[in-house]
């Protein structure tokens, strides 16, 4: 199995966590909120996934880019 990184597509604070570590995850399900401008828009992987490591937290600051969370495929 490989590890990827997965990242934030848009600035802003991480609104809630929705798939902890040891998750099974689909492809484009989300596995956290970002709000961004008053938007809620949703963090993903590509394929199938095992989430290993998050690695923000609810209310954090992430920044276009920043890497998230770990899966593996």
């Amino acid at each position: 199995m490989a590890q990827v990184k997965v990242r934030a597509e848009v600035t802003g604070k991480v609104w809630k966590l929705l798939a902890p570590p040891g998750t099974r995850v689909d492809a484009d399900a989300p596995l956290m909120i970002v709000e961004s401008m008053k938007m809620e828009i949703p963090v993903s992987c590509e394929e199938d996934s095992t989430v290993v490591e998050l690695l923000v937290g609810e209310g954090d600051a992430v920044e276009d880019g920043q890497v998230v969370a770990i899966v593996e495929t």
